[in-house]
């Protein structure tokens, strides 16, 4: 190859690394931790997108897979229009190894947009940061990102009463585990945001992984410990799903037996990491469901 070509071809990976990796243009984005990740590794591999051209697409388009997240952060997305007061803080999925950030992040935050909501994007640490507590990297991120944005409630206009949380595949599990460990952060404090409280007071769980364990009959994951406390939810889950539909089935029942307000809903077909994306399945009309349970939980007026 030219050397001037291998150069061009060089600048641009790293122009297109650079530019996934960037905070939203016009958006506030701040790092979870000022001082580093607990536990942080010396020289950490570049954040990069992983995504190549023989990567399946969604209802016909690519997604960015985000990996080697090192530096987490949130970005806040806040309503142009009407503001209901309501936020929610978005996990995307991809197994704890990548982020999808665009087909189960930026998108997800778009559409909360239009309907009032504030959203906050967590970018948390990948690979192998979860789940909880094989690791408790991702869920140190998810208690130190709800902390931040309730501490910072009266800033963006937001209800600290009314923060709920949002999660795909990964996320959701996450989404589930901050649900259910919030009592106790699982770092020290940091500055005042550690001091106010990280239970969600909803939390959205869509097509979720890791809450049924497949090795134990699909027996409900004793490291998701439901209470009476747990925050209200909505599940989400197609019965074809690859990962299986017990983690949401096993999830509900679990909130059912702790007498947790619980909604959910199964679909037959759909598969799984469809985000938001419309294809000729139902399934896809989740979002219009979940507006209408915030509005019916009193969480969105």
């Amino acid at each position: 190859m030219n050397k001037r070509v291998l150069i061009g071809a060089v600048i641009c990976v790293c122009g297109m690394t650079a530019l996934v990796a960037q905070p939203a243009a016009g958006r506030l984005t701040m790092p979870l931790w000022p001082n580093g990740a607990p536990g942080a590794a010396a020289n950490p591999p570049a954040e990069r997108d992983t995504t190549t051209a023989k990567d399946n697409l969604i209802a016909g388009k690519p997604i960015i897979r985000l990996g080697n997240v090192s530096t987490p952060t949130l970005t806040l997305y806040t309503p142009r229009g009407r503001n209901s007061g309501a936020a929610v803080i978005v996990f995307p999925g991809g197994g704890y190894r990548i982020l999808a950030l665009d087909l189960e992040g930026t998108e997800v935050c778009e559409w909360l947009n239009t309907a009032g909501i504030t959203c906050a994007l967590v970018k948390y640490r990948v690979p192998d940061s979860g789940p909880y507590p094989k690791s408790a990297a991702a869920l140190q991120d998810a208690q130190r990102a709800m902390g931040l944005v309730r501490s910072h409630a009266k800033e963006w206009q937001i209800d600290p009463q009314r923060i709920g949380v949002l999660g795909f595949s990964a996320g959701a599990h996450l989404a589930a585990a901050l649900s259910t460990h919030y009592e106790k952060r699982l770092y020290a404090p940091v500055d005042g945001a550690d001091n106010v409280g990280c239970r969600p007071d909803f939390a959205v769980i869509v097509y979720p992984g890791y809450l049924a364990l497949a090795d134990k009959a699909y027996a409900a994951n004793a490291d998701v410990p439901v209470t009476s406390q747990t925050p209200p939810s909505f599940i989400v889950q197609t019965e074809d799903d690859p990962v299986h539909v017990e983690n949401a089935v096993v999830y509900f029942m679990a909130l059912k037996n702790a007498k947790v307000p619980a909604e959910l809903h199964v679909y037959a077909g759909g598969g799984h990491g469809y985000g938001l994306r419309r294809s000729e399945f139902p399934v896809t009309s989740w979002p219009q469901s979940v507006e209408t349970w915030l509005r019916t939980i009193g969480m969105v007026k």
